[in-house]
């Protein structure tokens, strides 16, 4: 029988999933934001589309960096909720 806790748990878990898999995109995506931004300060250019192609060249360099990681972590989790589905279905 499924008890409060294990879905508390199972929850709590693949939050962290999804904090954990976007995070290194996240970051990277607000890295180069911030330098463009200081860039454009800086430089008095006020062009609105200058940080559309960095932030989309950075997050696709950043998938091919950790995407194996990334794919991994997610296919862990996955054998491990699906191995104990059992015990959920009582």
């Amino acid at each position: 029988m499924i008890t409060l806790e294990d879905i508390n748990l199972i929850v709590r878990s693949a939050l962290f999933m999804v904090i954990k898999m976007s995070l290194p995109v996240l970051l990277t995506s607000m890295i180069i934001g911030l330098v463009i931004s200081i860039f454009q300060t800086v430089t008095s250019i006020q062009e609105q589309t200058l940080t559309f192609v960095p932030k989309v060249l950075g997050v696709f360099l950043m998938i091919m960096l950790v995407g194996n990681w990334m794919l991994t972590e997610l296919s862990a989790f996955i054998i491990q909720l699906w191995s104990s589905f059992s015990q959920y279905v009582r």
